[in-house]
Order: structure tokens, then sequence, then C-alpha cells
């Protein structure tokens, strides 16, 4: 078996390009130690914020900067993502070590920063060539997702200085509400699977949150980087927009939502993020299990998790569908993300009817 390929850039998408010029004059001032000319290229993958590689002489580092047309400010926060690798770099560091910061819409039309590029194997839609995809292989990714998520939810926010990210108690509810106004002011459409599960999901909140913990809210294969050498080794975890400090079992609703399982429908199917419906890959109820053992949480009621999570997940993809239709984004993807929302609107009508997370088919 060849050994698996390190994870690749592409040409700049159209209507995606950045001002080079204007960039190295940032650079001057602003990173001095990245010198020589810069090459372009973009990472093809994700739907949200936009990132980069950019190769300055002999370095290699990544941008990330706002989707270009959005105007959901607070789900495109560059400083808030900088500030949070900033803290948590220093106490667990298989996140990327962030290198300067621009808040000057003048430079690249909006606020940006750098990172260093971890450089390894990131699984996507297929396990990629050169790693194991028999059904050991495929155990191992499952398990390196349920090793992560516990680990992360181990992590001490406050002595890594991730204090002001705490809103207190009411973490669930606020999540469910929020989304709810998100999804109003997205809609396109009458998708009445989703408006339904917002309204289960008010109906049916916990008592109480979980502990509090630094949660990821969108831990998938595609942002974990694998070792080449040792692909059952996870050495990073990209993509930290999104987190903040809440109830962790939250956070596995949201994994939960990204898990499209071999016995889901045809229509689910075709919407399959990651290799999670292969011979090998876990149920999402073994998921539930083995965080619940790695973790020592106990998750009474899984299904409010994944309903939440598949409900967030259609509110993205209606946001995104929206830009589409409003004409902000030329990426040509995002015609068919409103089938993507009614497809997770049907397999949280299926969960919720069922009560249960697994054989929804």
């Amino acid at each position: 078996m060849s050994a698996p390929s390190i994870d690749g850039a592409a040409p700049v998408r159209d209507g995606e390009a950045l001002d080079l010029e204007a960039l190295r004059g940032w650079l001057d001032e602003a990173a001095p130690e990245l010198t020589g000319d810069i090459t372009l290229s973009q990472f093809p993958a994700g739907h949200s914020n936009l990132t980069y590689l950019l190769t300055i002489g002999d370095r290699e580092v990544v941008l990330r900067r706002p989707p270009f047309g959005t105007k959901a400010a607070s789900a495109h926060d560059m400083g808030r993502e900088h500030r949070l690798l900033s803290a948590l770099h220093p106490v667990w560091p298989r996140v990327p070590r962030p290198l300067a910061y621009c808040e000057d819409d003048a430079v690249l039309g909006a606020p940006f920063y750098l990172m260093e590029r971890l450089r390894g194997v990131i699984v996507r839609k297929r396990v990629p060539e050169g790693l194991d995809a028999t059904p050991t292989g495929v155990e191992q990714l499952c398990a390196g997702i349920a090793d992560t998520l516990a680990e992360v939810h181990a992590v001490d926010w406050r002595v890594a200085g991730l204090d002001g990210m705490y809103k207190g108690a009411g973490y669930v509810e606020r999540q469910v509400r929020g989304w709810t106004r998100r999804y109003e002011a997205a809609r396109t459409d009458d998708v009445k699977t989703v408006e339904q599960a917002a309204r289960w999901l008010v109906e049916h909140l916990p008592g109480e949150d979980s502990d509090a913990t630094l949660i990821h809210n969108d831990l998938k294969h595609d942002n974990l980087v694998l070792d080449p050498a040792d692909p059952a080794r996870v050495v990073g975890l990209l993509d930290w927009e999104m987190a903040t400090i809440g109830d962790p079992l939250m956070d596995l609703g949201t994994t939960l939502g990204y898990w499209v399982e071999a016995t889901d429908p045809p229509h689910i199917q075709a919407f399959a993020f990651c290799p999670t419906n292969v011979p090998g890959a876990w149920s999402r109820a073994r998921l539930v299990d083995e965080y619940a053992r790695r973790s020592g949480r106990e998750i009474d009621n899984p299904v409010f998790y994944f309903v939440y999570g598949l409900f967030k997940l259609a509110v993205v993809a209606q946001q995104i569908y929206r830009r589409f239709k409003l004409g902000q984004t030329q990426d040509k993807r995002f015609a068919r993300f409103l089938m993507g929302v009614h497809a997770l609107g049907d397999l949280a009508t299926r969960a919720i009817d069922r009560g249960r997370v697994d054989r929804l088919g």
C-alpha cells in the first residue's frame, strides 16, 4: 500500500482571489519574518470561512477569511477565532499555531488571520488512497473521532484563559432558540420537517445543561489531521470558528448530525459527509456509547442531541443556500444545498418518531 498523500490545495475559485500586493504590504509590517514572493492556492473543501495556502519564500502558512458577500459577522469572526487558537495552542497543541491577525478591511476586504500549516492526511467523503480502507482501518477512524471529542471536552478551559467565552448556565436553550432565529432569517422555502424539529427541540429541552466544557461545534472526519506515518493518530483539529464553552453533549450531537450510517435511506446516503456508511464504520448508537465510555458521561437522551445536530446543520445549509440564491457566492456546489435541508429535516423526523438515533432506514 502506498503512503497516504498530504492534504493539498487547488487553484483559487473564481471570485475568491486575494490582492497579493496588498497582502505583501501588510506582511512587511505585521509578519516581517515571512519574506519572499507569495504563491496563492485554496483548500477546496469547506463551506463557510475560506481557507488559503500561502507559500511565502520557503514557508507555508494558512490564511483564513470570511466568505465574500457574507453579512453574518458573528459567524465569521476572525478575531475571535484567532484569540481562541492563541489561548488554546499552549495547553492543547493539536491546533494550528496562530501567527498574525488583521482587522483592517482595507487590506483584503475583510478581517483575516494567518496560522501555521498542519501537514497531514485528511479524510473527506471517501477514505483516501494509501489509508487502510478495510473495516479495521475504518473503525480506527471512528475511534479517532470519539477520542478527540473526549479530549477536547477534557481541556481545562479556565487554565487556557477562555473564561470570557462562558455565558453561564442555559447553553442548550440558548442554542436551540438561537439556531431557530437563524433559520427564520435565512429561510427561502417552506421545509415543514425542519420547522417541526425546531418546535420539538423547544418542547423537549433537558432539565439542565451537562457540565460546561470546551466544545468544537464542528467535529467530523474532515476536520481531523492524521499522521501520514500512522493514520490512526490524530495530530491536529481544524476549523475552530464555532468553538465555545458549553454543554459537551451538544458537541456530540453536531458530530452525530454529520454521521450518515449504512442503514439510512438512499436520499440520506447521497449527503454523506464522510465515510461513516462504509463497512467497519460505527453506527450512531455505537458512537454515543464509545464517547460515553471515553468521557465518563451519561447520555440519557441521545435523540435530543442528534435532532439538535441535524437541525443546526440544516440551518447552516439553509444559510449557505440563501447566499447562493441571492448571488452572494458563485460556488456552484451550493445550488443543491436546499435538498440537503430537506434530507436533514426528514432524518430528524424519523429519529423523533422512532425514538432512536440509528437504524432509521
